[in-house]
C-alpha cells in the first residue's frame, strides 16, 4: 500500500484494539449502577412520571447517535473526503445500534398517556383543576388536541413510527451490506462503488429529513400541543450533526492508542474534523437564534409562550446556560487552532459538546409539562433526568462497541487510502 519510500503501511489486524472490550465492560457498569439509581429515585419522589420524560430524552439522545450516524455515513458518500476513512466504520457501527433505539421507542409508546395530552386529554383538565392553566390555556389546549386530531393520535403515531423504522432499517441494512460487497472487490470498480452509494444516499438524505422531522415532532415538539415551529426538524437534524461528530471525534482519536487508527488518523485529518464539528456549531447556533428571533419579534400569543415557559420562573438559569454550554463554550474553543491539533483537549471538547447537548434536551422538555412550565423546582423525580439517560445512554454505548469489535476499521478498497498513509508533510 505504500506509494512513497516513506509511506506508511497499515498493519495485517485491523480489527478493533482489545481496549474496546474495556470499554464496553465500563459502559454496562454504569448503566446498571444509573439504573439503579433511577430506581431508588423514583422511590424516593414517589412518582414515576420524571422516569417516563427522561426516559424521552435518553431516546432522542441515543436516536441522535444512531440515526444521525447513518445521515452522516450517506452525506460522506455524497460528498466524499478523505473524512470518510476514518468515520465509515463508526458511522456503520452507529447504524447498527437502530435496534436499540427501536426497544427505547417501544418503550415510548407504551408511556403515550402520561407523556402527551393528546392521547390523554385528561392531563389538561388536571392541570386545569390544579390551577396550573387557566380557562383560557384550557380551550386553547382543547381546540389543538381536536384540530391535530388526524395526526396526532395514538393509531397514527404507531403506524408513522413503525414506517419511519422501517425505513431506517433498510437503509441500514442496505448500506452495510453493500460496504461489505465493496470490500470484496477492488480498486478498479471504485467508480461503480461511488456512483451506487451516491445514488442511494442523496435520495436517504431527503427521506430521513423527512422522516426524522415526523417523529421529533411526535417526541418532544406535541409535548406542548398547542405549539409548533416549521424548522423543528432543522434544528434536530443539525444537531444530530453536532452530537454525532463530537462522538466521533472521541472514537477515532481514543482509537489512535493502537492500530489501524494510530497510522490512519494523521494530524491533517484530526485538524478537519476540528473545522468540521465547528461548522456544525456554528449551523446550530443559527438556526436556534433564528428561530427565537423570528418568533419573539412577532410577538404572537399561540407562539411566545413557548419561550416564556421556558424563561420565567427561574428557567432563565438554565436558558442561559444552555446558551453557554451548547453554542459559547464550543464555539470559542474550537476557534482555537492549537485545540484543534490536541488530541487531549479536543476530546474534552467533544465529551462537553454531548453533555450539552442532553442539557439542551432537558430545556426542551421538562418546561412542556404544566407543573414545570415557568416552575423551576428541586425535587428527586428532576434528578431522574441524569440517571435515566446515563443508563440509557451507557447501554447504547456498550451496543456501539460491540458493533466496532464486528468488522474491519479500516476499509482498504478506498482511494484515499494511498493520499492517508503518506506522511503529513508529503503534501506541505
Amino acid at each position: 500500500m505504500a506509494h512513497s519510500a516513506h509511506a506508511k503501511v497499515l498493519p495485517a489486524d485491523l480489527s478493533a484494539p482489545p481496549f474496546v472490550k474495556a470499554w464496553r465492560a465500563r459502559a454496562l457498569m454504569i448503566a446498571i449502577l444509573f439504573a439503579v439509581t433511577a430506581a431508588v429515585l423514583a422511590f424516593l419522589d414517589g412518582s414515576l412520571d420524571h422516569v417516563y420524560r427522561a426516559w424521552v430524552l435518553g431516546m432522542v439522545l441515543t436516536f441522535g447517535f444512531a440515526v444521525g450516524g447513518l445521515t452522516l455515513l450517506m452525506l460522506q458518500y455524497v460528498t466524499g473526503g478523505k473524512w470518510g476513512l476514518l468515520l465509515r466504520r463508526p458511522f456503520e457501527a452507529m447504524s447498527r445500534t437502530l435496534p436499540l433505539v427501536f426497544l427505547y421507542f417501544l418503550g415510548t409508546g407504551l408511556m403515550l398517556k402520561r407523556l402527551y395530552m393528546w392521547a390523554n386529554p385528561q392531563m389538561a383538565e388536571d392541570a386545569f383543576e390544579k390551577k396550573l392553566i387557566s380557562s383560557e390555556q384550557l380551550t386553547a389546549i382543547r381546540h389543538a388536541i381536536e384540530w391535530k386530531h388526524p395526526m396526532l393520535n395514538t393509531s397514527t403515531y404507531w403506524v408513522v413510527g413503525l414506517i419511519c423504522f422501517a425505513i431506517w432499517g433498510f437503509y441500514t441494512w442496505k448500506l452495510n451490506t453493500m460496504s461489505l460487497q465493496r470490500e470484496k472487490g477492488s480498486l478498479a470498480d471504485t467508480p461503480y462503488w461511488i456512483k451506487k452509494f451516491e445514488n442511494i444516499s442523496g435520495f436517504g438524505i431527503v427521506v430521513y429529513s423527512l422522516t426524522m422531522s415526523a417523529m421529533v415532532i411526535y417526541w418532544v415538539m406535541s409535548m406542548d400541543v398547542t405549539w409548533y415551529s416549521s424548522i423543528y426538524g432543522l434544528l434536530f437534524l443539525v444537531g444530530q450533526g453536532y452530537q454525532v461528530l463530537a462522538l466521533s471525534i472521541i472514537t477515532a482519536i481514543s482509537l489512535s492508542k493502537a492500530e489501524p487508527f494510530k497510522t490512519i488518523l494523521r494530524g491533517t485529518e484530526q485538524y478537519d474534523l476540528g473545522k468540521f464539528t465547528f461548522a456544525f456549531v456554528m449551523l446550530n447556533m443559527y438556526l436556534a437564534f433564528a428561530q427565537f428571533l423570528i418568533i419573539w419579534s412577532g410577538n404572537l400569543p399561540e407562539e411566545i409562550p413557548w419561550y416564556m415557559d421556558r424563561i420565567n420562573g427561574h428557567w432563565g438559569i438554565i436558558c442561559t446556560l444552555d446558551f453557554m454550554f451548547h453554542w459559547l463554550i464550543p464555539f470559542s474553543l474550537l476557534l482555537s487552532r492549537d485545540l484543534k491539533r490536541n488530541k487531549k483537549r479536543l476530546i474534552r471538547v467533544a465529551q462537553w459538546m454531548i453533555f450539552a447537548k442532553a442539557f439542551d434536551l432537558f430545556w426542551l422538555i421538562e418546561p412542556n409539562f404544566k407543573d414545570a412550565a415557568r416552575n423551576l423546582h428541586f425535587s428527586w423525580g428532576i434528578l431522574e433526568y441524569i440517571a435515566v439517560p446515563v443508563a440509557m445512554t451507557a447501554l447504547w454505548v456498550a451496543y456501539y462497541c460491540t458493533q466496532l469489535m464486528s468488522r474491519p476499521l479500516v476499509q482498504t478498497n478506498d482511494p484515499h487510502l494511498a493520499e492517508i498513509l503518506e506522511p503529513e508533510h508529503a503534501h506541505a
